[in-house]
């Protein structure tokens, strides 16, 4: 790995997108380097000192920089700037190797995954919070990496990594990294499942001989990629099933999915890295409540259970939670995912019956039909006044579970999965 020593010091850096992390290294940098800014959207700058440095199109491309910062959302084959991006490709880099020139020293965790990441990544701060420790939650999860104040030498990092950010960074290295699980997902943007795994990989590809890599010891895609690849970090490999808790003594009902027992699993083994006793991790996630639209018991009575797991966007993030219930009511659609499978049987979708909704239906319908019962709408709000109009019009002696977990991204109708989280919630004060 070359020095990366004040590598972004007076410089001429172009920053490509301008959402939360591209503003945030804009800042930055701004002070000690030249920057110009530039975005595919049409912006309204109101910041005369912002809108001096954005550049027009023309004027981009016979600029001669000697970085390129670009956002995760942007895909550099799929982009107004592509051509220019293709001829500059070793000059790209992202905010996590503007954070890693600056801040090496740092202890940082970096955590990724298809599924689990910010659940994960949360666990393990609030525990080294509880430890008194000065300790941030950044990345894909908190706040942008390069918009923390006030650092000094014994803050860490506790980062959420996408696949989209470690695809371009090119300096970031993590002290300890974290592979959860990897199943396909985001194939619309990597082409191919091998891509998207190698963009995981990348997270370990850096590590060197005095780093950790925690994996998934039983995921299929994690153990391929491993027989056929060298790593320097010392490997740990963490099992699915790992009898390493007592759930009865933990008594918290988040943990009984196999998806939050496997999240917790690496908690628990990051922890003994960091030395931090057992003990006390347990009596910190004993109350932990999970993350807003994750899982999210929004209503619960003797009859029923209403969840909101609006942040699930495939069926690899439904599947566990799916496994743990009974008598479900699925709310599942959205914009389906490239090559996204349901890998549960027939047999394990006996007591659930799907509701499906949204203008990608179809591909839901042919994804499912043959192994659970369907109904299809529209509308999500129509959708919603059925399931209660149902519910209301049987008489249930086995508690009930409506489960909002669309599978599948939100941007066929909504903004981002906070958004639609927060509708259906709207939805159900109103029909409830």
């Amino acid at each position: 790995m070359p020095d990366n020593k004040n590598i972004f010091f007076k410089k001429k850096i172009l920053i490509y997108g301008l959402g939360k992390s591209g503003l945030s290294a804009y800042k930055f940098l701004k002070s000690n380097n030249q920057i110009y800014l530039y975005d595919d959207k049409k912006i309204d700058i109101k910041d005369s000192a912002l809108k001096k440095r954005f550049k027009s199109y023309d004027e981009i491309t016979k600029t001669k920089v000697d970085y390129i910062i670009i956002s995760p959302g942007i895909n550099i084959k799929a982009c107004k700037l592509k051509k220019f991006l293709k001829k500059n490709l070793k000059k790209i880099n992202t905010d996590l190797d503007i954070f890693f020139s600056s801040y090496s020293k740092n202890k940082n965790i970096t955590i990724t995954g298809t599924n689990g990441k910010s659940t994960t990544t949360k666990i393990l701060y609030e525990v080294l919070k509880q430890q008194k420790l000065d300790v941030r939650l950044v990345g894909n999860i908190g706040n942008p990496i390069l918009s923390e104040k006030n650092i000094k030498n014994k803050t860490i990092f506790v980062i959420e990594a996408s696949s989209y950010q470690l695809e371009y960074s090119k300096l970031f290295k993590a002290k300890l990294a974290a592979i959860l699980n990897i199943s396909p997902d985001h194939l619309e943007r990597h082409k191919t499942l091998k891509n998207y795994v190698e963009a995981k990989f990348k997270l370990i590809k850096n590590q060197t001989k005095k780093d950790y890599a925690i994996i998934n010891g039983k995921n299929s895609y994690i153990k391929k990629h491993l027989k056929n690849k060298h790593f320097l970090p010392k490997i740990i490999k963490v099992g699915q099933y790992d009898k390493i808790i007592s759930l009865k003594k933990l008594d918290n009902p988040y943990f009984l999915t196999e998806g939050n027992k496997e999240n917790l699993n690496f908690v628990l083994e990051i922890s003994k890295i960091l030395k931090i006793k057992r003990k006390d991790v347990l009596k910190r996630i004993k109350n932990f409540n999970g993350l807003k639209y994750r899982q999210q018991i929004i209503y619960k009575s003797k009859k029923l259970t209403i969840i909101n797991d609006s942040k699930a966007t495939s069926f690899s993030s439904s599947a566990s939670i799916l496994k743990s219930l009974k008598n479900v009511h699925w709310i599942v659609g959205g914009l389906a995912k490239k090559g996204d499978k349901l890998l549960l049987s027939k047999n394990d979708c006996k007591n659930i019956k799907a509701y499906i909704f949204g203008n990608n239906r179809g591909v839901f319908i042919d994804a499912l039909k043959n192994i659970v019962r369907y109904e299809s709408f529209t509308d999500l709000k129509f959708l919603v006044k059925k399931i209660f109009k149902d519910l209301n019009s049987i008489n249930h002696q086995n508690h009930q579970i409506i489960l909002f977990s669309p599978s599948a991204a939100s941007f066929d109708k909504f903004k981002n999965f906070e958004e639609r989280g927060k509708y259906f919630n709207n939805l159900i004060e109103k029909f409830s």
